[in-house]
């Protein structure tokens, strides 16, 4: 059984950055497409970044391009999301997700993936 473990998040000020880090366990992580969803209260989960499995791409939504970055560390088996010059509308709880046999065109998709993490809380103040 997969599971992912968030941490990192908190409230900082906007233009300041933040690591979210996803500790993954029951599969390697190179094994897994492992993406990073955003959900506000009374919005849509909305995709920010995610990592296809065995040295596959990294693809990251137009609204945190240039900001975001998703790493991975096969040894402690983790990927990480550093978010840079955040400001208000990066604030949302954060999901990181996993799944196996995700195709290019569903990536983007949270339906797609099979495991999801309790969450973390951003909130990048004005």
């Amino acid at each position: 059984q997969v599971q992912l473990v968030e941490s990192g998040g908190g409230l900082v000020e906007a233009g300041t950055s933040l690591r979210l880090s996803c500790a993954v366990s029951g599969r390697t992580v190179n094994s897994l497409t492992v993406g990073w969803f955003r959900q506000v209260p009374g919005k849509e989960r909305e995709f920010v970044a995610a990592r296809r499995r065995n040295g596959g791409a990294t693809l990251y939504d137009d609204n945190v391009k240039g900001r975001f970055t998703l790493s991975r560390d096969n040894a402690k088996n983790t990927v990480y999301l550093q978010m840079n010059s955040l400001s208000p509308e990066d604030t949302a709880v954060y999901y990181c997700a996993a799944g196996s046999g995700i195709i290019l065109s569903s990536v983007r998709d949270g339906a797609a993936y099979d495991y999801w993490g309790q969450g973390t809380q951003v909130t990048a103040s004005s």
